[in-house]
């Protein structure tokens, strides 16, 4: 999920494990903790000059089990000799910061799998993503009463019984709005298909996902031979059947057999993707996964990028902001989400 809920999540962790012996302390380094994931996006860059390259090690090896694993051991030895001097000498054990990090590392990418971006958590082992697509990437519903909690708890002494009190509801509220999106994801899924066969859609496959912001309003694709088929539903429809249905063609202005890069890129949008010819050696990459940013544009899609050919390799440019203003695909979600009749 995005970096602020990684850092309340983080910084809960820290509280649970060090809390009562550090106070405040204990919730910075969760936070650190909760964050050094997501620093695979400069490690990327740092290691690989295809932006392609950089752009795939996000939510890989860094954000498996077995990192979680390392990692507490080698920042958890490294906190606790930097920590363990002077005044604060045989305050904290080692095992304490182990446990610390391990809990804080290994917490971000089991958040992170319930986002449709998905999450390398079994990485070297194998590049499965797990993904099971209840919660969006950023969702203030979970996170913005979790942070309150932790604020309101700050201003409690360490030894308080406060102090474990708001920990505990902020981490209960997170989780049960957690299982609220996980039932209304299955829910979601049986509208989906009911709503295909009602329509007498040929389908391989299907998925559904919440749009940013919010549980309510939900993005469903449907493939084909020939297609993909998307459609929206909104909690607060006056039927229970998703709508606007849009077909976009399965474009594919290169081969998959012709690029390595491409078949990566494929296994990346789990082969929800369009790829158009704009000029001399430019092609926009569609990742279908996501939501159109104007429904009468097929080759709008909020997350796309633009690939070119460098050598026997494809390369990405750097991203660019969707044409498309912000405001108003934000204001177009929002009277979707209001629901139809």
């Amino acid at each position: 999920m995005d970096s602020l809920t990684q850092i309340v999540l983080g910084a809960a962790c820290g509280e649970a494990i060090l809390g009562k012996k550090i106070g405040n302390k204990a919730l910075l380094f969760g936070a650190i903790g909760g964050t050094i994931p997501d620093l695979d996006v400069f490690v990327g860059s740092w290691l690989y000059d295809n932006e392609i390259d950089a752009m795939l090690f996000h939510r890989g090896f860094m954000h498996s089990i077995l990192f979680s694993v390392l990692g507490a051991f080698l920042f958890g030895w490294i906190v606790h000799k930097l920590y363990n001097t002077r005044k604060r000498k045989n305050t904290t054990t080692l095992k304490n910061w182990i446990w610390l990090f391990f809990l804080s590392l290994f917490t971000h990418p089991i958040l992170d799998c319930f986002t449709p971006y998905g999450t390398q958590l079994f990485s070297p082992f194998t590049n499965y993503r797990v993904a099971i697509n209840n919660i969006a990437v950023v969702d203030p519903i979970y996170t913005i009463p979790f942070l309150l909690c932790l604020l309101v708890m700050m201003f409690f002494k360490r030894n308080s019984n406060k102090r474990k009190l708001w920990l505990k509801l902020g981490l209960g509220i997170s989780s049960m709005y957690m299982l609220f999106t996980l039932g209304n994801k299955l829910y979601v899924d049986t509208v989906l298909k009911k709503s295909l066969k009602l329509e007498h859609i040929k389908f391989q496959r299907f998925y559904a996902q919440p749009t940013i912001f919010n549980n309510v309003l939900w993005y469903g694709i449907a493939e084909n031979q020939e297609n993909y088929i998307i459609a929206y539903y909104s909690l607060l429809d006056n039927s229970s059947y998703f709508s606007d249905w849009i077909k976009i063609p399965k474009h594919r202005a290169l081969d998959e057999n012709d690029f390595n890069d491409l078949k990566r890129l494929a296994w990346f949008s789990n082969h929800y993707f369009s790829v158009y010819k704009t000029g001399d050696n430019l092609y926009r990459y569609n990742d279908l996964r996501y939501p159109l940013a104007d429904s009468n544009n097929p080759n709008s899609s909020v997350f796309s990028f633009m690939l070119y050919k460098e050598g026997d390799r494809l390369n990405m440019k750097p991203f660019e902001r969707n044409e498309e203003d912000p405001s108003k695909i934000l204001s177009n979600l929002w009277e979707r989400l209001k629901g139809k009749e």
